[in-house]
């Protein structure tokens, strides 16, 4: 079987058509908005620059209706919620500190007063917050507990009528708090609840934070500027501790519990853990939003680092010409990998934003799980390939890589905290493993690693063991006798779903011996657990890519998608390939023949490199690099 010719020239629109998919629309009007002159890359600004220049931007935003898309319309806004993510999404192709701010801001700080809180909340305060009248901060993490949420250390107990809010220690301070340091006047604080005596787990409540005019911080409120980071020094982070500070009863955001008059606690949702995770999976727009941003800033490195391929020129051939870098199988190795697998995480995320977007409050515990494990494994993956191909593009361009105005320095140090905040994802693919584990039942609560290990040991594993062990019979996927099979989509799908169910299989007869000794077993298990989340992932964002692909409707953009979807699916058989060749489902020989299909795919596709990339749209400021100088 012969795989079909990609046209000699595919049409960058065409491509655009597919990856803007269902808010095409929207992606336009932003673009537009930051090709503005005040929308500049912060080289050469100073931290209190940066921020002042940040600042300035969000105002920009606010001037518009995209801030308010995600909030309810009663109160002023779209009601759109998918919009409003792929609106931060496309924030990330310009400096990444705006992307940050505005997620705290209208995503984060917004998005806890909208969904955790209630109609006295949402008339009092969502109207301001969309318009900037109110900055305010997420104040979750603390210093000594960040992934683990559900045993923060700062009380609001409940006294004479009203909460105090406390933080008790040093390790309860918390810690890299967006907008505290300068801008924000208003925290959503999560503390533990305690009334009559009684803890009844972490809730979030509205604490003010700074004198409106100004700008010191109320009394009992301590503020600390955490300063320089690596990366995203527009985005004021700070510290707060809070000494006995004193909010009314209405500072609890009570959606999901509340405190009477007479400090009597009453909620919809009676076990505490389930609470806590049901309040927590409200919030996962932030994680969608950093996945999303990740990849925009993912697309701007490789599309500087391909069209800088395209002028460099390194060595010369025997008649005298010196050769354009990006002919160089090696450096095709580098960057058309990533932006295969680049592309693919695109269309997972615009199937995980449309799936957001549609599900009900009224759905099933299930299929809520199932999109919070998701957006957990999406996450994980996008922002770790953000960091390794930024990298990648940094190398490839060489010495202009590493200077400041060619901007993949500024895209490398901003994303680098991506991989662990808005949930640290070695936790984030532990969650997702969980998810499939337990197939999303109610027992979805206690993320600790001896909780889950008890709870494997008592109730998963065979359940598990049965459902894998209606496998397709391996010799399914190892039938024809040369490469055919690697570029038929239907091969590529079924050995990523093989690979998923046994590394799952594996997982759960570890997890068998558990009883004996949980939090020893599941921690010598931690490796096998983690692959479990992300070959789960990859296969996910496989089937997302081959549905992309079924809707485009130009067929010379089609053929080209086709063959950077192989290329996507057969580079990560080949960096998966010990695991392929060690478990038998694929020969030494067909091993080999894998490497050589990623080496033609790169060769064909080395003529659409540009094509490619040009498709993302992204505004030319912000590529404006002095190496592209030509």
């Amino acid at each position: 079987m012969d795989v079909p010719e990609v046209p000699s020239k595919v049409d960058p629109d065409a491509l655009t058509a597919v990856l803007d998919g269902r808010w095409a629309e929207l992606r336009r009007g932003v673009r537009a908005q930051m090709a503005e002159a005040q929308f500049r890359d912060p080289v050469d600004l100073g931290v209190e620059a940066h921020r002042a220049q940040v600042l300035d931007q969000l105002r920009a935003l606010a001037g518009t209706d995209r801030p308010g898309l995600g909030f309810d319309p009663a109160y002023g806004g779209g009601g759109d919620v998918g919009g409003s993510v792929t609106s931060f999404e496309m924030l990330g192709y310009g400096d990444l500190s705006l992307m940050v701010k505005a997620g705290v801001q209208w995503g984060l700080f917004g998005g806890a007063v909208q969904l955790l809180g209630t109609a006295r909340h949402h008339e009092r305060y969502l109207r301001a917050i969309m318009d900037l009248d109110l900055l305010g901060c997420f104040a979750m993490t603390e210093h000594g507990h960040g992934s683990d949420v559900q045993h923060l250390r700062t009380t609001a107990t409940f006294v004479d009528g009203g909460f105090v809010v406390h933080t008790p220690d040093a390790v309860a301070k918390k810690e890299y708090i967006g907008n505290a340091a300068r801008d924000g006047r208003m925290a959503v604080v999560f503390a533990q609840l305690v009334t009559g005596g009684e803890s009844r787990g972490v809730h979030a409540f509205l604490v003010p934070i700074r004198d409106d005019d100004s700008g010191a911080p109320l009394p009992g409120v301590s503020i600390e500027d955490c300063g320089p980071k690596a990366g995203l020094n527009g985005v004021d982070n700070g510290r707060l501790s809070f000494d006995n500070v004193r909010v009314p009863r209405e500072a609890l955001l009570n959606r999901f519990g509340d405190v009477a008059e007479d400090g009597t606690y009453s909620s919809p949702i009676e076990s505490d853990s389930r609470r806590f995770f049901t309040m927590l999976g409200t919030l996962i727009r932030g994680r969608v939003s950093v996945a999303g941003s990740a990849g925009s800033a993912t697309k701007r490195a490789l599309a500087l680092a391909i069209r800088y391929g395209e002028l460099r020129r390194q060595f010369a051939k025997p008649d005298g010409d010196e050769v354009v870098v990006l002919d160089y199988l090696a450096h095709q190795r580098k960057l058309l990998p990533a932006l295969a697998k680049t592309y693919a995480l695109h269309f997972a995320q615009e199937e995980l934003v449309s799936k957001l977007h549609d599900i009900d409050s009224s759905a099933p515990e299930e299929e809520q799980r199932e999109l919070e494990s998701r957006a957990a494994g999406l996450k994980a993956l996008a922002t770790w390939h953000a960091t390794a191909a930024i990298q990648t593009a940094r190398e490839a361009c060489g010495g202009a890589g590493y200077l400041s105005e060619n901007l993949l320095p500024g895209l490398k140090a901003d994303t680098d905290v991506f991989t662990t905040f808005e949930g640290d994802n070695t936790v984030l693919l532990q969650l997702v493993a969980k998810g499939l584990l337990t197939s999303y039942k109610q027992d979805f609560e206690d993320l600790s690693p001896l909780a889950t290990a008890r709870f494997f040991a008592e109730q998963v594993v065979s359940a598990v063991l049965e459902r894998t062990s209606a496998r397709k019979a391996v010799e399914l996927l190892t039938e024809a006798s040369d490469t055919d099979a690697f570029f038929r989509r239907d091969w590529q799908l079924r050995l990523f779903e093989d690979r998923e169910d046994h590394v799952v299989e594996g997982v759960a007869k570890r997890l068998r011996k558990a009883a004996s000794d949980p939090f020893g077993v599941f921690n010598s298990a931690q490796d096998h657990v983690l692959r479990a989340g992300r070959v789960h992932v990859e296969r996910l964002v496989l089937e997302a890519f081959a549905s992309a692909i079924e809707r485009c409707a130009d067929p010379d953009a089609r053929a080209l998608l086709e063959r950077v979807c192989d290329l996507y699916a057969l580079s990560a058989i080949e960096e998966d390939l010990a695991w392929f060749l060690g478990h038998g489902r694929l020969t030494a020989s067909r091993a080999k023949a894998v490497t050589s299909a990623v080496n033609r795919l790169c060769s064909e596709l080395r003529p659409h490199a540009r094509t490619l990339v040009d498709a993302f749209a992204i505004p030319e400021q912000f590529l404006a690099a002095p190496m592209l100088r030509s």
